[in-house]
């Protein structure tokens, strides 16, 4: 029996945002019917991680981290609770990003919001205190930067600079009145509505359900399920 991907997302106030996850794993699992997909979150919503992999009742999970980029949680809060259940380290899936499929997503998305093909971008992330994370961020900008063939500056709404407000300024000061706005989160909640607050012309809405997010989300699940069944080294 193939383990069951357990998607573990970050978690919201916002029912918005759990309700954006869910869409997401149904895209999944009609991209992948016989798998067993099953989604918890690390605060704020529930099930917890905890609880979902006891509601497991003993079957294999591969976690998937339905985040961004490599920073606390992941190489934290997700390991412990690996150990904590007495899984070893290789059940936990990658970061989703940086990956190209990521930059399919924000493409259409920025597309859907109207911006042209010629607009100077700025792409948001939630923003971080870990450098690993921050890094993400910048190298993802890179991925969307060949996919539109146009440059692209990084922005963190949080804890980092520069923020999306003055990179937005920064570029409209610079002779570019007319600049989109790529939001690389992967639901609504609290800091998308801090991304729409800015002097963007165009701000796209963030990732959830896109199906190259769903697609991602089962590579990563692949990438995780085969180094579990990698035969041990002599």
């Amino acid at each position: 029996m193939a383990p069951v991907l357990l998607a573990v997302a970050h978690g919201s106030r916002d029912p918005a945002a759990a309700s954006s996850i869910r869409r997401l794993l149904r895209e999944v699992r009609a991209t992948r019917p016989e798998l067993t997909v099953r989604c918890c979150f690390l605060d704020l919503a529930q099930p917890s991680l905890t609880q979902a992999i006891a509601q497991l009742a003993g079957r294999r999970p591969i976690l998937v981290p339905l985040l961004l980029g490599a920073g606390y949680h992941l190489r934290v809060d997700l390991p412990a609770a690996l150990t904590a259940a007495g899984l070893p380290l290789t059940h936990l899936a990658p970061a989703l990003g940086p990956h190209p499929l990521l930059a399919e997503a924000l493409a259409d998305r920025l597309t859907e919001a109207g911006a042209p093909a010629d607009a100077p971008v700025v792409l948001t992330g939630a923003g971080s205190s870990d450098p690993t994370a921050l890094a993400d961020t910048d190298r993802m900008a890179e991925l969307l930067a060949t996919r539109l063939g146009r440059p692209v500056t990084p922005a963190h709404l949080s804890a980092a600079t520069p923020t999306p407000h003055q990179a937005v300024a920064a570029l409209q000061a610079a002779g570019h009145p007319a600049v989109a706005l790529a939001t690389y989160l992967l639901s609504p909640g609290f800091f998308a509505q801090r991304a729409a607050g800015t002097a963007a012309a165009w701000t796209s809405a963030p990732l959830a359900a896109h199906p190259a997010v769903a697609r991602l989300v089962l590579h990563r699940y692949d990438q995780a399920r085969s180094a579990t069944e990698l035969p041990a080294a002599a």
